[in-house]
């Protein structure tokens, strides 16, 4: 009953599902379920109307327009930002609540180029913060923001989407919400995943006295090493003229996943711990796979794309897709014959940021110009984009409290990327106690970019965020849910911070959480 269960209520969303909302998935896993948030100030009215919100001063910004949201009844105000004499335009969207403000302000997050959108404001308003998002300087999410009308890369934009149009948006909305209620918010916190995870720890790193409170999912840090790295699976496959089917690529996790799942105690199809598992695709070889044989060509794909990115002297430059991770998002292929079809995000960074050709032919591109491209991308925009700075001492000393949560099964971003830079920050800030005092990482197994998957989804983030920033309440675990087509929760885990992960005590259902420990990684 359990293997039809998982196969039925877990079973991961189809790729082009997975491509057409990877990258946005932004605050909505936060937002579910969440109870809202009680309020922190008896008198939390308007103290003036939304109109005249458009006569509020601030430097380099124009209020641009001010309305009533009919849908939920908030003053919503768009405003433009600008850093002159660039002639930059960030637009800023903010979402009052005229009626039930909780006290806090809460910034949301966008996801691949795309900075964030007012829409992402309606579920804020629904729990009661005031709210805002910004597009960073350009609308869509395409890439090519980042060359001028004269094909040369235009720094200003790159930096306000790398990170000063989250900064400027907190600015505004801030001073928004203190000139709408006559007072400030008393909390501020950022929501984010994928680039909105990046986003978030950006604001830690640079603007620490942005924000009280960070959720930081799936962070798109390490920017700089893991978009260009995401092309490696396309590099690996040009350079063997071997486009492997979606059913072959299916059929190397199905069995890693099968060789693997059973190592942590628990046959449930995730793979707790994957860098455990050292399955080997040449199993594979011989079999048939949908009336085609698998070929040792085949496995050496599979196994290049989880090794991961290497130089041409077997140097290693950046992390693979783990085992057990849907290795079709980034292996793409189609057509018949079969060719490549890379991820967008991707591509547009070797075209736009890199190469500075929109016209870019990516199938001419060798392992020795990965290489360069990739050393390229590290040095010209680590700096700027890469958001892997360890030191939040100043973020830690005004109070900030971080959660940073992070599927193992991410097909887009490696969730090892996530573990080294957490692993970065616990050296630099003394330590894995005095780093947990501030900083905690939960790491999710079985989920992808999405959180979706064969395991249950984190819940409860945000108000472990609240509580651990208002009532200093430490969140020593987060519980993982997976629910049925229904809605009714068929599985829960516990979810501890890392070092930690959990671990069945050998009697129980093992989808409750309560039938769970916690042990160290690796014991």
């Amino acid at each position: 009953m359990k293997e039809k269960l998982s196969l039925r209520l877990f079973r991961l969303p189809k790729t082009s599902v997975i491509l057409a909302t990877a990258f946005s998935v932004a605050v909505a896993f936060v937002q579910a379920a969440e109870v809202p948030p009680k309020p922190l100030f008896l008198d939390a009215n308007p103290v003036c109307p939304c109109e005249s919100l458009t006569e509020v001063t601030l430097p380099n910004t124009t209020i641009d327009s001010t309305t009533i949201d009919p849908s939920d009844g908030s003053c919503r105000v768009t405003a433009t930002v600008t850093h002159p004499p660039s002639g930059d335009r960030i637009k800023v969207f903010i979402a009052l609540p005229v009626k039930g403000w909780n006290g806090r302000f809460r910034g949301n997050g966008g996801g691949g180029f795309s900075g964030g959108s007012a829409s992402s404001l309606r579920g804020s308003v629904a729990q009661g913060f005031a709210a805002g998002a910004t597009d960073t300087g350009h609308e869509g999410g395409s890439g090519s923001f980042a060359l001028d009308a004269n094909g040369r890369l235009n720094w200003q934009a790159i930096q306000d989407n790398a990170y000063l149009g989250i900064h400027e948006m907190t600015v505004v909305g801030q001073a928004l919400t203190r000139a709408f209620y006559g007072k400030a918010p008393k909390y501020s916190y950022f929501v984010g995943s994928s680039t909105g995870g990046r986003q978030g720890l950006m604001e830690a790193q640079r603007y620490p006295n942005d924000y009280n409170g960070i959720i930081s999912a799936c962070p798109a840090i390490n920017w700089h090493r893991f978009l260009p790295a995401d092309l490696w699976p396309q590099v690996v496959m040009v350079a063997a003229q071997n486009f492997v089917p979606k059913a072959k690529l299916d059929a190397a996790t199905a069995a890693a996943v099968a060789a693997c799942d059973p190592l942590d105690g628990v046959t449930d199809d995730v793979i707790d711990e994957p860098t455990r598992c050292d399955y080997d695709p040449g199993a594979l070889v011989g079999t048939n796979v949908n009336d085609s044989t698998f070929t040792e060509a085949d496995a050496e794909v599979v196994r290049k794309i989880w090794e991961g990115p290497r130089g041409l002297s077997g140097n290693f430059l950046w992390h693979g897709l783990a085992r057990g991770t849907d290795l079709f998002a980034l292996a793409n292929t189609s057509g018949s014959p079969l060719t490549g079809k890379p991820f967008i995000i991707p591509l547009e960074w070797f075209r736009f940021f890199l190469i500075q050709d929109p016209q870019w032919d990516w199938t001419t591109l060798t392992p020795a110009g990965f290489e360069f491209y990739w050393r390229q991308s590290v040095e010209q925009y680590g700096a700027v984009i890469g958001t892997d700075d360890p030191n939040l001492e100043p973020f830690r000393e005004r109070g900030g409290k971080v959660i940073i949560l992070h599927g193992l099964a991410d097909q887009l971003i490696p969730a090892q990327g996530t573990i080294d830079y957490y692993k970065r920050v616990q050296q630099r800030m003394g330590g894995v106690e005095k780093t947990a005092e501030f900083a905690r990482l939960f790491l999710a197994p079985g989920v992808d970019h999405g959180f979706r998957g064969a395991g249950p989804t984190p819940t409860g983030q945000l108000e472990a965020i609240l509580r651990w920033v208002e009532e200093g309440t430490v969140p020593e675990k987060l519980i993982a849910e997976g629910r049925d087509q229904n809605g009714k929760i068929v599985r829960t885990r516990p979810l501890f911070p890392y070092p930690q992960m959990a671990k069945y005590k050998g009697s129980g259902s093992t989808d409750e959480a309560a039938n769970f420990v916690s042990v160290e990684i690796g014991k």
